[in-house]
């Protein structure tokens, strides 16, 4: 760990989830997924691009010719230590923001220097994630049934007493029947899967499990955040088609290693921060008034073990003089 990591990036980072809220939370419930991530991209870049780091994207809106802002492999700061990499998610939950349902959010996480995982390879996983009284509890070996009472166990309470948090997706027919057989509650959830990594590993949300498989992206920024707090999580690469399998062949990868949490996130000193853009368990959204608005954010850091809900007000007239960004 270099020594100009151990500053403390935790509020500098909100910042950009927050102005990435404000901007993206206009077009709550107006059917525009691209307009809603758009706004959100412009906003963090620019304050991203006024922290003393030397950051580069590892996990972002895509490759360079996909993504004019905020691509993989974009370099952001202006300073040159820390030298950390950044997996962000300027709109987790597109689709829940355009049509103004609930846990859309603004993700991101920073970590020392090639110390993330590199998903590109295969762009699912299977996931099994815990907070702090559940860890050590889970195996992604075992079945549905088995980890749901090793859980119970782990938590002192029945398996009825449960709520396992799963993506509504046909692929999870079987997961749902097992999960219903072993006599748990579910939530199914539309889309985020990284607020659904946070209120399983979060107290008070109800939610006790994430199950299911996911995108690698979003494995590796929920993976970061879990670190902070001290959870579990397990996961195995998905080849979702045969392009993919081919990979998986070419490249010698094996679909049943399971990844640990500290293969997923090698560095000892990781920031996780989100903001709500619409209101949900975890986190309320942005609310507007006359020339202003609020936002509320999670932000966390490994390293110390801190972890900090922030309610901010923002002035929007005094935003637009300070920056580039049209805060209507």
């Amino acid at each position: 760990m270099t020594q100009a990591l151990t500053r403390n990036l935790s509020l500098e980072l909100v910042r950009a989830t927050e102005a990435g809220a404000l901007m993206a939370g206009r077009w709550m419930g107006r059917g525009d997924k691209e307009a809603a991530d758009g706004a959100a991209v412009d906003a963090m870049r620019q304050v991203l691009g006024t922290i003393e780091m030397d950051g580069v994207v590892v996990i972002g809106e895509g490759e360079k010719d996909e993504a004019p802002m905020l691509f993989t492999g974009e370099r952001v700061g202006r300073g040159d230590e820390p030298k950390v990499d950044i997996a962000v998610d300027p709109v987790e939950g597109t689709r829940l923001l355009a049509q103004g349902m609930p846990n859309s959010i603004v993700v991101m996480a920073v970590a020392e220097r090639g110390s993330l995982y590199g998903w590109q390879d295969v762009a699912y996983m299977e996931k099994i994630a815990v907070g702090p009284d559940a860890a050590g509890a889970i195996d992604i070996e075992l079945p549905v049934g088995e980890n749901l009472q090793r859980i119970a166990n782990a938590k002192a309470v029945e398996v009825s007493d449960l709520t396992v948090v799963i993506l509504d997706r046909p692929r999870h027919e079987g997961l749902i029947r097992d999960v219903r057989e072993a006599g748990a509650r579910m939530k199914l959830i539309v889309d985020g899967d990284v607020a659904g990594g946070l209120m399983a590993a979060m107290p008070g949300t109800g939610i006790d499990v994430l199950m299911g498989i996911g995108g690698s992206p979003e494995a590796v920024i929920t993976a970061c955040a879990i670190k902070c707090i001290g959870g579990e999580m397990q996961t195995r690469i998905w080849p979702r088609n045969d392009d993919e399998r081919t990979v998986v062949r070419e490249r010698g990868l094996d679909v049943s290693k399971v990844h640990q949490l500290d293969d997923l996130v090698q560095s000892e000193d990781v920031f996780f921060v989100a903001t709500g853009i619409t209101d949900g368990e975890l986190l309320r959204g942005v609310h507007y008034f006359a020339d202003g608005a609020t936002t509320h954010s999670l932000v966390m850091r490994e390293r110390s073990g801190t972890v900090r809900y922030v309610e901010s007000s923002h002035q929007l007239r005094k935003l637009r003089e300070l920056t580039d960004l049209p805060f209507d």
